[in-house]
């Protein structure tokens, strides 16, 4: 098992989208929880993750959120963001839309200018109280890896058999534009079936997509770690720069990461 956060709150990390980034996990410290179980997830696979399931309190969130915090502001070590991700979705919290009110009360008290961001799969945003709390963040960035219901069972692999791209777009347009929309491209293959993110017919309709979201900003990016897939491999900075083209000639801001 692959899981990368141990602990409630992590860092300040280098974040290579968010800069220091104070990292949340709403998740269990040792266990995978996630309605995705994608083939390059850090995390590695939801299978390995099921010894642990308990997740912490809302007062055990805010309690190490405001020890992190204060030990931060005390030290003098810079936090631009507040970011929630760890082993799995984190909108899967029940508390999520407290915790995210608490979030906001401590940055104003310690770190006014730090943004609040939250990486999540979008798959809960139609929840009433969970795209309110994702409302009232800085930074909501929403994952859409594809156009397709077939790519996302070949990359996402969501949990919930009745999964639909276009049932998340719409959900998404709830947003009006105002929140950030995240994408992993990589080519590989699995079960003998060999894809590439950078495919026209691919990269051509999550183009069209992404015209109708228009969101305020669009993050691009590859493998930075190794995942649990081995067949996996990065795409370049330059083949990410052409497939977007057309949005920034649009008008949209994209951050290309490779």
């Amino acid at each position: 098992m692959a899981l990368q956060f141990d602990h409630i709150v992590f860092g300040p990390i280098h974040s290579r989208r968010l800069g220091s980034s104070l990292g949340v996990n709403l998740l269990p410290k040792h266990g995978k929880i996630c309605t995705f179980d994608c083939i390059y997830c850090e995390c590695g696979w939801n299978a390995d993750g099921r010894d642990d399931t308990r997740l912490p309190s809302l007062d055990e969130v805010y309690e190490a959120l405001e020890s992190g915090i204060r030990e931060c502001h005390d030290s003098g070590v810079p936090v631009d963001t507040i970011t929630f991700s760890g082993n799995g979705e984190p909108t899967l919290h029940p508390d999520f839309p407290a915790i995210i009110d608490r979030t906001l009360e401590l940055r104003a008290k310690y770190f006014p200018k730090a943004v609040v961001s939250v990486l999540t799969n979008a798959t809960r945003i139609g929840r009433p109280g969970v795209r309110e709390a994702l409302a009232k963040v800085d930074n909501p960035i929403l994952k859409l890896d594809g156009a397709s219901d077939a790519f996302a069972r070949l990359i996402d692999q969501p949990q919930d058999p009745h999964y639909s791209v276009r049932r998340i777009e719409r959900e998404m347009a709830w947003f009006k534009g105002d929140f950030i929309l995240q994408t992993m491209f990589l080519r590989g293959e699995r079960d003998g079936r060999r894809f590439d993110c950078t495919d026209r017919r691919h990269s051509d309709a999550w183009v069209r997509m992404v015209l109708r979201l228009r969101p305020r900003e669009v993050m691009m990016y590859t493998l930075d770690r190794v995942p649990p897939l081995n067949t996996l491999q990065k795409v370049s900075v330059e083949e990410m720069q052409e497939i977007a083209r057309p949005l920034i000639d649009a008008g949209i801001l994209v951050q290309i990461k490779g």
